[in-house]
């Protein structure tokens, strides 16, 4: 048999679809980076020209090809419809975008995702991601020595703090339970787990996944600062006992999504065990305080934990997706979770992180992290948030110079929820005035504030996360909710 064909015929690709390896289309290759860089660091360094949110516009409607091409569209084609893309996306690199736990990410983390891609290796084992696997090990521990974990600690980064959290919480099931291996069937009684009824909804997914049921999640009420009710918490695990449910694991939430609060973690964690169930800290937002000097004590406790779940795609300003789940105990993964991988290579010194995360192929999420906390500094970050807090302050006293504004809860991170409050008129009636705020300092000042439904009703919520955001923002902000008060007010 004749193999006439001594490489795979390219003539129908254009000439930069890859980097050669022998760098013989460098120039085309280079001049496409280029000019896809120079379009990016042009749209950032206007992001204040831009709304933080524009109106969603119909795809459809928009200059950008819908279907596959048979043929290669062109680079200009591809440039002109990246300005369509990046026109119509969500411009959080804007200073009065500060609706949401987004930010524009560090400059490294921007570039290290660029290395990543291009490195292409697979965080699934040692052999496939030899340098950079062990870099997450060792960089999660130190990370996890952070929260007062012991440096035998093992954690494994994942695309979300939604998988972080289910994979915690499918340890705790599998250790409670010895469901590893045999499942939920041998179980006679139903199992249950405890949250706050404003922890995040991931925790209601994980249950669904996990098999529990979302009914598993025991919602224990909190208090006017959004904080778990511990008398409420140790008044339902014996209620649940009184069931026939069996406890197995409390989640306690460091910076709720809603308002930023911190439950009473020590107070928590002696619960945990006092009743020997499992603890999990949700510090997908607030975990970021270990950075900080000045405000991690808010956070006391956390080092009790068995697993905690943190986002430096968060505060920490990394690039998404950037989570990861730290276990204390190293040997609760190994008994609980992992499943070797028979085609890999195996090393005595080395676990293969595909074998104990959720997720077998990873990006190399590490890097970016890695090189923002290199770049940065444990001083930078705690510069960072001490702004952040000096900016939450300022922001807090402005609606209290306000008496038609009220907070949800007294802020404990760079989030503040309030709303304008009304005696005179009904529920319904103040939130449509919260939503026609909300519009209005889109529309007319081009500041973005989420609406998020809070104990039912229609709040407003800033997140002071851009370190770009200044007090004159926030001036801007109030006198816009001024104006827009006084005209409510000539209305009726």
């Amino acid at each position: 048999m004749r193999f006439p064909v001594k490489m795979m015929n390219r003539s129908s690709l254009p000439l930069s679809a890859f980097v050669h390896p022998d760098g013989q289309n460098q120039a085309a290759v280079m001049q496409v980076a280029q000019q896809v860089l120079a379009l990016l660091f042009n749209h950032l360094k206007t992001a204040h020209q831009r709304s933080p949110l524009p109106p969603i516009s119909r795809l459809k409607e928009l200059p950008i090809s819908l279907s596959i091409p048979d043929e290669s569209l062109g680079e200009d084609s591809l440039f002109a419809q990246l300005k369509v893309i990046l026109t119509h996306s969500m411009n959080a690199a804007n200073p009065a975008f500060i609706g949401h736990m987004d930010s524009l990410p560090t400059t490294f983390s921007l570039l290290g995702e660029l290395i990543s891609a291009g490195l292409n290796n697979n965080m699934l084992s040692l052999e496939m991601s030899p340098l950079l696997t062990q870099l997450e090990t060792h960089l999660l521990q130190d990370i996890a020595t952070l929260f007062g974990f012991p440096k035998s600690s093992i954690g494994v980064m994942l695309s979300g703090g939604t998988l972080a959290n289910l994979q915690a919480l499918a340890v705790a099931r599998n250790l409670h339970f010895n469901t590893r291996t045999i499942g939920l069937t041998s179980l006679n009684q139903p199992p249950v787990l405890f949250a706050s009824d404003v922890a995040h909804t991931s925790l209601q997914k994980a249950a669904m996944l996990l098999g529990l049921g979302t009914a598993s999640v025991i919602s224990i009420p909190t208090n006017s600062n959004s904080q778990m009710e511990t008398e409420a918490l140790r008044s339902s695990i014996l209620l649940a006992q009184d069931r026939g449910q069996i406890p197995f694991c409390i989640v306690a939430t460091a910076g709720t999504t809603t308002t930023g609060n911190i439950d009473p973690l020590l107070e928590i964690s002696q619960i945990a065990r006092d009743y020997k169930l499992w603890f999990h800290v949700d510090a997908a937002y607030g975990g970021a305080l270990v950075f900080s000097p000045d405000q991690r004590h808010r956070l006391a406790g956390i080092e009790n934990a068995d697993s905690i779940t943190f986002n430096p795609q968060k505060w920490l300003y990394v690039a998404k997706t950037c989570a990861m789940v730290l276990f204390k105990d190293p040997t609760t993964i190994a008994e609980a979770f992992r499943i070797p991988i028979p085609y890999m290579s195996d090393r005595d010194d080395f676990i293969n992180l595909g074998e104990i995360s959720i997720q077998g192929t990873r990006h190399a999420e590490v890097l970016k992290l890695w090189l923002s906390l290199q770049h940065i500094g444990k001083t930078g970050y705690a510069q960072l948030i001490h702004d952040s807090y000096i900016l939450t302050t300022y922001f807090v006293q402005q609606i209290q110079k306000r008496s038609f504004l009220e907070l949800a809860s007294e802020p404990e991170t760079n989030l503040i929820c309030f709303r304008g409050w009304f005696a005179h008129q009904s529920n319904a009636e103040i939130d449509r005035w919260n939503t026609e705020l909300q519009a209005h300092l889109l529309q007319h000042s081009q500041i973005f504030l989420s609406l998020p439904t809070y104990r039912g009703s229609r709040w407003l919520r800033a997140v002071l996360l851009n370190p770009y955001t200044a007090t004159e923002t926030i001036d801007q902000l109030f006198q816009a909710i001024d104006r827009f008060h006084y005209a409510a007010n000539l209305r009726h």
